[in-house]
């Protein structure tokens, strides 16, 4: 049997029960409803990024997504519209519209995962969210067994949250999104940091080829692109979100401390893995979204932070990324953030929640 350590970024985690491999739509359908059936405890794994199993087995089926394929379909509206399967690797999707020149991607580009993953999670980074492209999914509910394709207004689609983080269980076996082909132009250039990196100003449209390279080289600098001599990869990549808090919250830390408008401004960047650049003014009422990497240096947590006899660590390029040295246990990983989170509470009354999954494994 093959251990969750073996199929997690973290590399933490037992054996389970049972692990059923689906390399085929109709395999992953007919594993999940088995499995309900079955009334046992589950649980759906697709690239591991975005998940930390515990030291003790999972007493259930384990449901290993590795379904493969890229469906061009009918273009609509003059945009490209493709479906994927929900096993496929993000990243090699991500490469694969970009090399055709088509854009609404390109940002997103080195984030570890399968791409039925993306819409869960509502993954983002420098500027781009996916639930900017999604079409819709092909989802197969839960509770009733029955397979439907879910429009994204009705997915629910926040910061890092979906209807299916909320509540609605089942598995996704596939992806449609809706591409910009225009001449291999990117989207328009929204987050501060990739504009410097690209020498363009904010809104700038460039070749996608170009802000996929600057999006790699700036995430590779951060140890966020997944490389096996890299023990600062070892993660799950940013291991807590950014808070969301009133304004009258934020309105007590630091004037330096970096904050976001949340309401009614819903199309605020987001920021990814701690280099965030100067705050705007403080908006005039509405939640606000504050940086957890700063409130974490600032809380006294710095990067490379371990606690004495740990094979986790803080990773020693961003403070957001929770690591495995190489011989880090899950209780190790989860000591680790519970001490974070404990120092951010004691300084600055802010609760820090994680972004993986936890399985079996409580924070």
């Amino acid at each position: 049997m093959t251990a969750l350590s073996e199929l997690t970024t973290m590399r933490v985690g037992a054996e389970p029960a049972r692990l059923v491999g689906a390399d085929t739509t109709d395999d992953l359908i007919e594993a999940v409803r088995a499995v309900w059936a079955s009334d046992e405890p589950w649980f759906v794994l697709g690239g591991g990024s975005n998940t930390v199993a515990s030291d003790e087995p999972f007493d259930g089926t384990v449901v290993h997504v590795r379904t493969r394929g890229v469906d061009r379909l009918d273009d609509v509206d003059g945009r490209v519209r493709i479906r994927v399967a929900a096993g496929e690797p993000w990243d090699d999707l991500v490469a694969l519209t970009v090399a055709e020149g088509w854009s609404g991607l390109e940002a997103l580009s080195g984030i570890p995962g399968s791409t039925g993953a993306s819409p869960v999670q509502n993954i983002g980074a420098y500027g781009q969210e996916v639930s900017s492209t999604v079409v819709s999914v092909d989802f197969v509910d839960a509770e009733t067994g029955e397979f439907v394709r879910v429009p994204a207004a009705n997915l629910g689609l926040g910061y890092r949250t979906s209807v299916f983080k909320e509540g609605r269980e089942g598995v996704v076996t596939a992806v449609e999104f809706a591409l910009r082909d225009e001449g291999g132009v990117s989207e328009q250039v929204a987050y501060p940091q990739l504009a410097g990196a690209l020498g363009v100003d904010l809104g700038a449209r460039v070749p996608v080829a170009e802000v996929r390279s600057s999006v790699l080289a700036l995430r590779s600098s951060k140890g966020m692109v997944l490389d096996a001599d890299d023990r600062d990869t070892w993660s799950s990549g940013s291991f807590f979100t950014n808070p969301v808090v009133s304004r009258g919250a934020a309105s007590v830390l630091p004037l330096d401390a970096p904050r976001w408008p949340v309401d009614p401004e819903p199309q605020d960047v987001v920021v990814p893995l701690g280099d965030a650049p100067a705050p705007p003014p403080a908006p005039t009422s509405g939640a606000v979204k504050l940086s957890a990497a700063w409130l974490i240096e600032h809380a006294g947590v710095s990067r490379g932070f371990r606690l004495p006899g740990s094979g986790a660590a803080v990773s020693t390029k961003h403070t957001l990324a929770l690591t495995n040295r190489g011989s880090a246990s899950a209780s190790d990983v989860v000591e680790l953030a519970r001490f974070v989170q404990q120092r951010v509470s004691a300084e600055f009354g802010v609760l820090l929640r994680p972004e993986p999954v936890l399985l079996g494994l409580d924070l």
